[in-house]
This record gives structure tokens, sequence and C-alpha cells, in this order.
């Protein structure tokens, strides 16, 4: 069983306005780079044997301020991304709304296959970050190994990890840079990305 803490990268202007992110890829602000520091200090006692981020700067940067504390080289995984959200990345919810109704409607009547316009459905996502969390437990079957990625993309490691609805990922997103810890599985259910008759 590996103990995976579970990440979400620094606050970035585009969290605090609001705007949909996804593969775009804004800097960290001044409150988020503090925040890389806090969570860096909080960490200083706890031993990781390895640190994974996504391959996103804003994530990197997040892992780095940890990994730099304890002399350990971060590790990229891309499949650590974020959902891509295609079209609709850098606007606000309410843009979102007014500019795409048809497709707001079909994600919230459809989650888990709705995809955004030139971009990621939430299962598209889950079959793409499930087996790369599972490959990392692999490599570290019994270990403690800091993952630091984005909202969503947490959300899913942690639905399925709790063996919740993967529509659920949407109200288990972290706050940023604060700790989530959970139990990785690679032999049992964690062990494949979910088959699409079976993800509810």
């Amino acid at each position: 069983m590996t103990t995976f803490w579970l990440v979400r990268h620094g606050q970035t202007d585009w969290n605090v306005e609001g705007r949909w992110q996804g593969h775009a890829d804004p800097p960290l602000n001044a409150l988020g780079r503090k925040q890389t520091q806090i969570l860096a200090e909080g960490l200083a006692n706890v031993h990781f044997d390895a640190i994974f981020s996504s391959d996103l700067d804003r994530a990197y940067e997040t892992a780095c301020a940890v990994g730099d504390r304890q002399g350990i080289k971060v590790r990229i995984e891309a499949r650590l991304r974020e959902i891509n959200l295609g079209e609709w990345e850098g606007l606000t919810r309410e843009e979102i709304k007014k500019l795409y109704p048809a497709e707001w409607k079909d994600r919230e009547m459809f989650p888990l296959e709705a995809r955004v316009p030139g971009g990621e459905s939430l299962f598209e996502l889950a079959t793409r970050i499930i087996p790369a969390a599972s490959d990392i437990a692999r490599l570290y079957p019994s270990g403690l190994v800091l993952i630091v990625s984005h909202g969503l993309a947490l959300g899913v490691l942690i639905c399925h990890a709790q063996g919740l609805p993967l529509d659920q990922s949407f109200e288990n997103i972290p706050n940023n840079a604060v700790p989530v810890s959970i139990e990785w599985d690679v032999m049992g259910k964690t062990e494949q990305a979910p088959e699409e008759d079976n993800v509810s």
C-alpha cells in the first residue's frame, strides 16, 4: 500500500479571478509563492520517498519548494496535468455559461462524459491520471510519495482511492497548497483505470 500526500499548487491570479485554468499555465501569485514556503516548512519533518509533479509550472514550482527543502529532486509526470479545458481556459463560470450554454448544460447533465470544446471529459482525465498514480505506486509499493497536481485532477484521485463516484470529483477539490493523504492499493481496485460502463 502506497501513501500519497496530494497537494494542489499554490494560488494564481486566475484562482482569485475565478478563471478556469486547465492546461493554461498562469504563474503563482505572491500569496501562492508564500503558500509554497509555508507548505515546505510544514512538511520539513516528513520524509518522502519521492516527489512527483505535473509538468505545468504552477505545480512544479510548488513541488520544488518542498523538494528543495528536503533535498529531493522533483520528478515530472505529464499525466498529472489538470483536465484540458480547451476553449474554456481563461474564462469565468459566468462567461462560459453565456458563451457556451448548450455545452454547459451537457456538463451539468453528463458530468463524466461531457467534453469541453477542444478539451477533455472528466472520464478522459480519469483514464490518464489513475494509471499514472498506479505506475508511481508500483515504484514505491510501501512508500510515502508527494504528488503535486491540480484541483480536479486530485479530486479524481481522492474519489477513486475512497471508492466514491467520480462525478463527486468536483466536490473533492483540495484547497491550494493544503496536503490531503490517501492510501493507494496498486494490487487492488486502483490497479486499472475505470471502465466507462462502470463509472458512476
